[in-house]
């Protein structure tokens, strides 16, 4: 009996420190484990990093989409005379024949560099066209392109839009790729961009982030804004350059920064290529870009005008402001008229409606719908050609 209870005593031993081992190495074989909180774990791909975008494969790097755009993506280097302003009395002819000046001297000036970034769009057997900022090469005199292979090219420019900031270039040359558009209207915050330029003249540089935001309007920077915000490392010189998705599809023209030091904080901003593509194929085919106006001054509907105008909600533009003799004017708006829909079209604040009449057609006529009163109301009205904004020269 004795010698039975030590076997037994043997085999309970062996069998606790069998459990001991196996829970310390593989604790999750323990029938008795319990979970504090249940929580779902993917399993790490063998291969890295895994494309949200196509499942079935898996991404271990994004060199082949930076390969495909950065061939697409020119260094601009630009110069202009810039007038210095001068002391006012300088201006004194007194000061100046006492000081021994010229009687007619005009205000000194200097030339000013400028770099930034472009994207080749389209290329013939000829050259391309080169979509850029307008704030990169607006004023200059003398602009060249540097590309991937090396090459350096001069270019002029076909036309520009301040109003979005954008510029069409032409460049002279044979062998130059353009780069392969993407859908910017299918973007969705969180999707992977590489964003491609020149900052600071160093060279190419590639930068990886998300979108962190879509349809930013309100910056003041433009007149029309529609921009996509990403956190890609955006700096000077990466102006004019490419936005790009994981397949190196263009999505955007990347054209501003929010910083308080003139470096990259988190907080960039590029122009939706649907929105830019349109900009550059009228500026091709005119020159120019054409938009709508029919003369009025429109404001946001706050909580307390919507209260003092018995309106349902906070929803639409008000008509501060009414040109006379203008197309609003005579198709019988009047200030305090609230504009809530366009051809048919919702309008929620000023900034879609700027929107909304920029893009109608010079000549046609448009139905405006427009609450005055408490009372709903459709006019008419004849659109007339946008005037071009006037630059202020430096």
């Amino acid at each position: 009996m004795r010698r039975l209870w030590l076997i037994f005593a043997e085999f309970v031993a062996i069998t606790l420190a069998v459990v001991f081992v196996v829970t310390l190495i593989r604790p999750d074989w323990n029938p008795w484990r319990r979970n504090v909180v249940e929580i779902r774990e993917a399993g790490a791909p063998a291969g890295g990093l895994l494309a949200v975008a196509n499942p079935a494969g898996v991404r271990t790097t994004y060199a082949d989409a930076a390969k495909k755009a950065m061939q697409s993506v020119v260094n601009i280097s630009s110069s202009r005379e810039v007038r210095l302003q001068r002391h006012p009395l300088q201006n004194d002819p007194l000061f100046r024949r006492y000081f021994g000046q010229p009687e007619e001297q005009d205000g000194e000036s200097e030339m000013q560099g400028s770099l930034g970034s472009g994207v080749i769009i389209s290329a013939d057997d000829k050259g391309s066209y080169v979509l850029t900022n307008d704030h990169v090469v607006s004023g200059s005199n003398d602009i060249q392109l540097a590309f991937s292979d090396g090459r350096v090219i001069p270019a002029k420019v076909v036309g520009s839009d301040p109003e979005t900031d954008l510029a069409v270039l032409r460049v002279e040359g044979k062998g130059l790729t353009p780069i392969t558009l993407g859908q910017s209207d299918k973007s969705q915050v969180g999707d992977v961009v590489l964003a491609i330029g020149d900052p600071f003249g160093v060279g190419q540089t590639v930068t990886l982030g998300i979108i962190s935001g879509l349809g930013r309007n309100r910056l003041g920077v433009n007149r029309y804004e529609n921009f996509i915000q990403t956190d890609a490392a955006i700096n000077p010189g990466n102006s004019g350059g490419a936005l790009v998705d994981i397949n190196g599809n263009l999505i955007g023209i990347n054209s501003v920064i929010y910083s308080r030091t003139g470096g990259s904080l988190g907080i960039g901003f590029a122009i939706p290529v649907s929105m830019a593509k349109d900009v550059m194929e009228q500026i091709i085919a005119e020159g120019s870009v054409t938009r709508g106006f029919i003369g009025i001054a429109p404001q946001d509907i706050t909580p307390e005008l919507a209260d003092s105008l018995k309106l349902s909600a906070a929803r639409g533009a008000l008509v501060a402001q009414v040109t006379r003799g203008g197309p609003a004017d005579k198709a019988g708006m009047k200030v305090g008229d609230v504009i809530v829909g366009v051809e048919g079209k919702s309008i929620q604040d000023s900034v879609a409606a700027m929107a909304a009449i920029a893009s109608l057609k010079p000549g046609a006529n448009a139905k405006f719908k427009v609450t005055r009163n408490q009372q709903d109301l459709e006019l008419t009205v004849t659109i007339a050609k946008r005037p071009r904004p006037q630059r202020v020269r430096q």
